[in-house]
């Protein structure tokens, strides 16, 4: 993807976040490329979950919190779930917790054959919704709008009927002392209970991360199998990481 791609990508998912809907007309004029090329860049952005294509434009797919946090460190989230992704085997058993790093792990699946995907993300139906060779399920539950996420009672209850080879969750902060954190309580009830239910649990975190401490403690760091992040993390807090008897991986 070229440098201006990405530029025009940024602007079309910041208006988003403003306006909530955009028409191709106003887009070509604003970014001074033809409406064919705003339709391409709409189209590659649909393939991603990132909006939705109507006639004649596009609109947000979810609240708009959520596309600030995907316009947010998106070189390193991608590399972060490429990495993710390669983990993943065909014919695998995969959990995927709500979080834009780990909806986008859904992208960089699209070679693999008879993945199955139990998730509470609405984000990893939107990304999945292209790629045949997966099937995902969804825990179903209440809706949260904030995190594009299912949760309560009913989404513990579908997750500990199954049982899978990974999971993966993202974080709202994370460090070797206080463990993974988040703001939300329902989150965390979620991810400890598909941690419960997979030979693996993985971190998919980007390095703004460390060092924030969520209003809720999840579990200690020891209790996954790894994190994946990016080469952002500072030195001392890579230590941390690694003297925590983790598999760290840094991309």
């Amino acid at each position: 993807m070229s440098i201006e791609r990405t530029g025009r990508e940024t602007h079309i998912l910041g208006r988003l976040v403003r306006d909530g809907s955009l028409a191709v007309g106003t887009l070509a004029r604003d970014l001074g490329v033809s409406e064919v090329t705003i339709r391409t860049d709409l189209r590659s952005l649909e393939e991603r979950g990132l909006l939705a294509r109507t006639h004649g434009g596009a609109e947000a797919t979810g609240y708009r919190n959520v596309l600030e946090r995907q316009l947010q460190h998106t070189a390193q989230k991608d590399r972060i779930a490429a990495a993710a992704a390669e983990l993943v085997e065909d014919n695998d058993l995969i959990m995927i917790e709500a979080g834009t790093t780990c909806a986008q792990i859904v992208a960089h699946l699209g070679g693999r054959r008879g993945v199955q995907v139990l998730t509470n993300s609405t984000l990893v139906v939107q990304h999945a919704r292209v790629h045949q060779g997966l099937t995902v399920i969804l825990t179903g539950g209440s809706f949260n709008r904030t995190s594009e996420s299912m949760v309560g009672s009913v989404a513990l209850r579908t997750i500990e009927d199954f049982n899978v080879r990974l999971a993966f969750f993202g974080t709202d902060g994370f460090t070797a002392g206080r463990g993974l954190t988040t703001g939300f309580a329902e989150g965390a009830e979620v991810i400890r209970t598909m941690k419960s239910r997979a030979a693996e649990s993985w971190l998919v975190a980007d390095s703004s991360k460390y060092g924030k401490a969520g209003f809720v403690s999840v579990m200690d760091l020891a209790g996954l199998t790894g994190v994946i992040t990016d080469d952002g993390l500072a030195t001392d807090s890579r230590n941390d990481l690694n003297n925590s008897g983790l598999s760290v991986r840094i991309v």
